[in-house]
């Protein structure tokens, strides 16, 4: 090997360990630079000093990803701005008459909704009212932001569109949505029972009681229109999922139909979407393309072949690990040469999915979903603490991936 390779090798390894270093603490220490400013500077630095071309750079870039996550992005945000969450919230509060029976809601459709629309975005849309309903209830509010923290992580296991790594795992393995979901989909639905579960129990002097609860929400007040259209392009984005379009097309499509509108103006659907995520994604692509260029030489990754990564249980205590260091997404692109290479991949790939999604729940750094939670309550003067959060999802963590290995 000459000195020029040894030292791009070197340069490969260092901004690829920098990157993650950076992605698992969330800011640069003494910088302003977040996770996806991050990975944005790692992807200009693998280019800089040669470890991929800019042309190589460009096609590293999983643009079936990245068109999934949008054309989703802008379904859930005509959703949200039809006033669909608020209507479900209120249709919900209006039956729940007991804690325990608002709990099963909050979690229910936390869970259901985040399994096909994206669970960060859920929580975005619904923390903020279940926030309104218990405050209102003069309730316990931790319990119920649990709830939709959790659920979301957890529902978001079932589909390729329930979270961002699934997406990408989508995409790199080739599965299709129905045999993902038919898969993915129990191990989701035992999720939410344990999830119901462990909160209730956990809280449970929150729950033991005879009251009868009385909401007193604002009318929703949706904008039927908007909320039908929204609605009807929904259903129909879930049919061509199944239907096995891919699911870029048929989300790009969705999203290009919802954003030809008179009613709702575009630079409020434009607010709704998440650009630095797409910017980190972006970033973690070439990223980790680099560092498969210059340090996975094909010795290497012959090597690293023979550790016994195959099993579910090691396989998913490999992710579920690596999941609560650097996050999940990024956990997903780590592994993405190494399963590649395992004999049946696209099993593992179901494996790392479930196992990268539930791990969210360890802690409250664990998942975007967490601290989109987390933050809009701290906002209201809610605290939820790391403990109070690990006294749930800890033992949550442990029994949902058991539960997905046995079903697996």
């Amino acid at each position: 090997m000459s000195e020029a390779e040894t030292a791009r090798r070197a340069a490969g390894l260092a901004i690829f360990a920098a990157t993650y270093a950076v992605i698992a603490i969330g800011r640069l220490p003494g910088f302003r630079l977040d996770r996806a400013g991050a990975a944005f500077l790692g992807a200009s630095l693998m280019v800089v000093v040669g470890a991929i071309s800019l042309p190589d750079a460009y096609r590293a870039i999983d643009m079936n990803t990245i068109t999934l996550l949008l054309g989703m992005m802008i379904v859930v945000a005509n959703l949200r701005l039809s006033g669909f969450f608020r209507l479900l919230t209120a249709w919900a509060a209006a039956r729940a008459r007991h804690p325990l029976v608002l709990l099963a809601a909050v979690v229910l459709l936390s869970g259901v909704l985040s399994a096909f629309l994206v669970n960060d975005a859920v929580c975005l849309a619904f923390t903020p009212l279940v926030l309104d309903l218990v405050l209102g209830l003069k309730r316990n509010p931790v319990p119920y932001l649990l709830a939709v923290a959790m659920a979301a992580n957890v529902g978001g296991v079932a589909t390729i569109t329930g979270n961002p790594q699934n997406m990408i795992i989508g995409s790199l393995s080739g599965i299709g949505y129905g045999r993902f979901a038919a898969a993915l989909a129990p191990v989701a639905a035992v999720g939410l029972v344990l999830t119901f579960g462990l909160i209730a129990l956990v809280w449970r002097a929150e729950f033991r009681t005879a009251e009868r609860l009385a909401a007193a929400l604002p009318p929703a007040r949706p904008n039927r229109v908007v909320m039908g259209k929204a609605l009807l392009v929904t259903a129909g984005l879930m049919a061509a999922f199944f239907a096995g379009v891919p699911p870029a097309e048929a989300a790009a499509l969705a999203g290009a139909v919802l954003l030809l509108s008179r009613r709702v103006k575009i630079q409020k659907i434009y607010d709704e979407i998440d650009w630095t995520l797409l910017l980190m994604f972006a970033g973690l692509f070439i990223v980790v393309a680099g560092f498969e260029r210059t340090v996975l030489t094909p010795g290497a990754l012959a090597a690293i072949g023979g550790m016994p990564l195959a099993g579910a249980p090691r396989l998913s205590l490999v992710t579920a690990v690596l999941s609560n260091v650097v996050s999940n997404v990024p956990a997903v692109l780590v592994l993405r040469p190494f399963v590649a290479r395992l004999p049946d991949s696209a099993h593992a790939w179901l494996v790392v999915a479930m196992a990268s999604t539930l791990a969210g729940n360890f802690t409250i750094l664990g998942s975007v979903a967490n601290l989109i939670v987390v933050s809009r309550a701290r906002a209201r003067r809610v605290e939820i603490g790391f403990g109070t959060y690990f006294l749930v999802g800890g033992p949550l963590t442990v029994l949902t991936i058991v539960a997905g290995v046995l079903l697996l």
